[in-house]
């Protein structure tokens, strides 16, 4: 009996999250109450409190739930020694747009977070999850890191700088391709649209340059030797 109360609850909480989804999609955000959630899902709000303490909570758990295949990704290629990082990174982003364009949840989870989201003090999922994306851009740096050091990039590249780049580059490439997903197939231009970063990242990659504090005191030490 426990089991079945166990799987029940579980299909409640994913009822309740593709509910949110709907009509976080449809309302937006700020604009949507636990009580149209409740409603969606035809449940009453009692269901939803026993499950998330707020639609903060709620909202977070609707995110998580449609990355969690790309950190999977993200942790499985970072954690695994690579003869070719570039060709993880390649993998990992043509995984990502094919996720996004392929998959319900993660299609809309995006569309709501770039276009129906209002990034608020209220939704503190912005600011926590900052640490999290950190996280996953410093794992993708260290790939690029690897790159360096197997000399597959240029032993000046500013890793930094490439990571920002690229992550830069596919998300704008989903934010842009959700607003008007019928301009092209994304599914099937994936792997030419990442491959046109790489080698571009590889034909010229960034260089390492003094960051502005340094630049300052370089100039400093000039004026003062003249």
């Amino acid at each position: 009996m426990a089991r079945k109360t166990k799987e029940e609850a579980q299909e409640t909480y994913n009822t309740l999250i593709d509910a949110a989804e709907k009509v976080f999609a449809e309302k937006g955000v700020t604009s949507t109450t636990l009580n149209d959630v409740a409603l969606a899902a035809g449940m009453t709000r009692g269901a939803i409190y026993w499950h998330f303490k707020d639609k903060n909570a709620l909202f977070q758990a609707m995110c998580d739930r449609a990355f969690l295949p790309m950190e999977a990704m993200l942790n499985e290629i970072a954690s695994t020694p690579h003869k070719d990082p570039l060709a993880g990174i390649r993998q990992l982003n043509i995984h990502f747009l094919n996720l996004v364009t392929g998959n319900e949840h993660q299609q809309k989870v995006f569309d709501i977070i770039f276009h129906r989201c209002e990034k608020n003090s209220e939704l503190i999922f912005f600011s926590a999850e900052s640490e999290k994306r950190i996280e996953c851009l410093a794992k993708v740096e260290a790939l690029i890191q690897k790159a360096v050091d197997q000399g597959t990039l240029h032993a000046d590249t500013d890793t930094w700088i490439a990571m920002q780049a690229l992550h830069a580059y596919v998300i704008g490439i989903v934010h842009e391709w959700l607003e008007d997903t019928s301009a092209y197939c994304l599914m099937q231009h994936a792997e030419d649209m990442v491959d046109i970063f790489l080698a571009g990242l590889v034909a010229r990659p960034p260089l390492k340059k003094p960051r502005p504090a340094e630049q300052a005191c370089t100039m400093r030490l000039v004026v003062n030797q003249a």
